[in-house]
């Protein structure tokens, strides 16, 4: 496993990075197409889904960390994929932000009154027909986590460091439905971190470590 030198991975370095970054650019392109370029046919835009996701960057000084979730077993899709806090944007949310915000205290616990949030990466398109708006929230220590058993098996704490390393991502490939797709894959420890959530983290490392 490789490990980057923390001193840069503060959550003050963080809050530093998003305010120097447009972040929320309709121009910039992430998604799952980017390494599967014959996806972009597939999504049209008034048929996505649209959905938030919290990027939850715990303050542990030089040592910050991203929380991370493991999705029930018993899930019927996506089942036991690491994810971040997050899901569908309800009519009744004012904003992304406040979609992503109560899905992390439906999720894990963690109410508003320890995050704070800083920013938003432009959206990340699915091939599962989501756009995600992935929210940029600084954790403060001393939460009390109450995982949603219906919902998530565990959560946990990755370093930061560890996930905005580009040496920590690898390129992987599936079959799926008789063709070959290519994703980021991050694995840690006994985690296995793909797919849509290792997309966001690269996104987050090209839009904010590059």
């Amino acid at each position: 496993m490789v490990h980057a030198p923390t001193a840069h991975y503060s959550a003050q370095d963080f809050r530093q990075r998003a305010a120097q970054e447009h972040l929320n650019d309709a121009a910039a392109d992430y998604g799952d197409h980017v390494l599967n370029p014959d996806m972009r046919e597939l999504f049209v835009h008034d048929r996505l889904r649209d959905a938030a996701v919290l990027i939850p960057v715990v303050d542990h000084g030089d040592a910050s960390t991203v929380i991370l979730t493991k999705r029930a077993e018993k899930l019927k899709s996506h089942s036991g994929q690491i994810a971040f806090p997050g899901g569908r944007i309800d009519p009744t949310d004012v904003s992304p932000e406040a979609a992503a915000l109560r899905e992390t205290v439906e999720e894990i616990g963690i109410t508003s009154d320890y995050i704070e949030i800083i920013g938003r990466l432009p959206d990340y398109v699915t091939g599962s027909g989501y756009r995600i708006a992935p929210v940029l929230g600084i954790v403060r220590p001393g939460f009390q986590l109450t995982p949603n058993e219906g919902e998530v098996d565990d959560v946990f704490e990755v370093p930061l460091g560890f996930l905005m390393d580009p040496a920590n991502h690898d390129r992987a490939s599936r079959t799926w439905q008789d063709q070959e797709r290519f994703f980021y894959a991050m694995p840690y420890e006994e985690r296995y971190i793909w797919g849509v959530t290792a997309g966001i983290i690269r996104a987050l490392y090209e839009r904010l470590y590059t």
